[in-house]
């Protein structure tokens, strides 16, 4: 019973309407643009780098917890959070290296269960 207690209820009702609202609009633009998933990708991240780079993603991050962090805006918040973090101690050659420092861990763990999805999964050719 005192496991169900320490749960912050509304924290994580906040995490899973924020992180459906960026599904939502991910979704929105696979259906009605001529965007393909790999545009999408880069513009969630680039968008997340904007809002982290000038400091507006960290009150959606404080708000909603992994429901901002764990999609692709949250990455790219992460990668600019790591860049001028690390340009500020480091020079030039920080903001380069900064973001890849940052986000390490997400980057390895992508890599490790894509690989792992690679020898579970057949892959098919997709029918034009």
């Amino acid at each position: 019973m005192g496991f169900f207690q320490s749960i912050d209820w509304m924290l994580l009702l906040r995490c899973f309407i924020v992180g459906g609202i960026i599904c939502i609009i991910g979704q929105l633009l696979i259906d009605k643009t001529k965007l393909s998933p790999a545009r999408i990708l880069v513009l969630f991240v680039t968008l997340g780098v904007i809002l982290g780079g000038i400091g507006v993603y960290k009150y959606l991050i404080d708000f909603a917890g992994a429901g901002a962090t764990v999609p692709l805006l949250g990455f790219g918040a992460n990668l600019a959070k790591g860049a001028i973090q690390e340009a500020q101690t480091s020079g030039l050659l920080g903001a380069f290296i900064g973001g890849v420092k940052a986000s390490a861990g997400g980057i390895a763990a992508a890599i490790f269960f894509g690989y792992i999805a690679s020898l579970v999964a057949k892959s098919k050719i997709k029918k034009q």
